[in-house]
């Protein structure tokens, strides 16, 4: 079998008195495109921080590539791109300079596979980097992640910064250069509608702690609106496994991580009930801001909206 390229194990990790991550657990398969998704401040970037070396867990195990990057980050880092929204380069650097000074950090790096991608990405050789625009520089970014054929790449929220057209050029180039050459991809994003086409599984963080982990076929059979009367609900409610309960008007609409279950046993019970299909939005929605009811308690009112 397959070792999984990244394996978290109970990890913690503090800040003074604040606790960013409380017992994480984790696995990403390899050739998987892992969405890693939570809110700000949930600990997705402290996370990518410690799958680089760059921080230590006070708690748990860490393993990327087989190895601890704790204390192989040097090993770790050779054989992963990592690309950043705010990723730093050097201003006053060409683009074919930056490419130059890179490669010998990295004994794998591809020359033919660089400039291959210099001219895919239509990128200004001559240019210097500060003159570049910021769908160029992410570009740019990508190429220097990807040079070295990295067995596994960590975007975190690399396109944040980019207009929607940018977004989707650089979500071609991510299916492109990356999906389509069987890499290992770990996408930590707030662009949750353009990560679902490209995710095979996705991961749900909260408050330091995973929520929820499934492929992403699952997660949309399992995880729906189901819209029922407020009487029905009442009497059928606890048999709901409920993320979320909201009421419209004379109905409830309850959010469920059970869905060919709780629509098996409404039917089985004869149960007015409909059924709305939801998209990744409207599930992170329901997992990390859910007001879940139980025993058929009086849902809160409100209307039905999805998560800004």
């Amino acid at each position: 079998m397959t070792q999984p390229m990244i394996v978290l194990n109970s990890v913690n990790k503090r800040f003074g008195d604040h606790e960013v991550l409380n017992g994480l657990s984790l696995e990403v398969q390899t050739g998987q495109t892992f969405a890693f998704l939570g809110r700000n401040g949930a600990g997705k970037t402290t996370t990518i921080r410690m799958l680089l070396g760059l921080l230590k867990p006070d708690g748990g195990s860490i393993r990327v590539l087989g190895l601890d990057p704790a204390k192989h980050e040097i090993e770790v880092r050779k054989r992963v791109g990592y690309l950043a929204e705010d990723q730093q380069m050097f201003g006053w650097m060409k683009v074919e300079e930056i490419v130059r000074f890179m490669a010998p950090f990295y004994p794998s790096w591809d020359h033919e596979l660089a400039n291959r991608y210099a001219r895919q990405f239509e990128l200004p050789l001559p240019t210097k980097i500060k003159h570049l625009s910021k769908g160029q520089a992410v570009r740019l970014g990508l190429l220097l992640a990807l040079a070295h054929r990295p067995e596994l790449v960590v975007l975190d929220d690399p396109a944040l910064g980019l207009d929607p057209i940018m977004r989707k050029e650089f979500n071609r180039d991510l299916i492109t250069h990356l999906q389509g050459e069987g890499r290992t991809v770990f996408y930590s994003s707030h662009l949750l509608y353009e990560v679902e086409p490209v995710a095979d599984t996705i991961a749900i963080i909260d408050r330091g702690m995973l929520v929820k982990q499934a492929p992403t076929e699952a997660l949309r059979d399992q995880v729906k609106r189901i819209v029922l009367p407020r009487a029905a609900y009442h009497e059928f409610g606890s048999a709901l496994n409920a993320l979320d309960v909201r009421t419209l008007g004379d109905e409830v609409v309850v959010a469920v991580n059970n869905a060919p279950a709780a629509l098996r046993a409404l039917a089985t019970s004869g149960c007015p009930h409909r059924v709305v299909e939801l998209n990744l939005d409207e599930i992170f929605e329901a997992y990390v801001a859910g007001q879940p009811s139980h025993g058929g308690a009086e849902p809160e009112a409100a209307g039905v909206g999805t998560a800004e």
